[in-house]
């Protein structure tokens, strides 16, 4: 897999509403994949994990109807 950088990662997260399911996950994987690189700046790290969390938050909003148990 290459390598990207964490900006190109950021910038990907923006975009998991409009591609398909395949490459959301490709995208999330990315994401985790720089959030665990202690060489990538904490700044970095903290930005792409914060539109993660975001990103998780509006699919759960999207997917999980009230009926849903946990």
């Amino acid at each position: 897999m290459t390598t990207l950088s964490p900006k190109a990662v950021y910038h990907n997260l923006s975009l998991l509403e409009q591609v398909d399911t395949v490459r959301s996950a490709c995208y999330r994987q990315q994401a985790i994949e720089i959030i665990s690189d202690e060489e990538v700046s904490l700044r970095w790290r903290q930005a792409i994990a914060d539109r993660l969390v975001h990103a998780n938050y509006l699919l759960a909003q999207v997917n999980v109807t009230s009926e849903d148990s946990y």
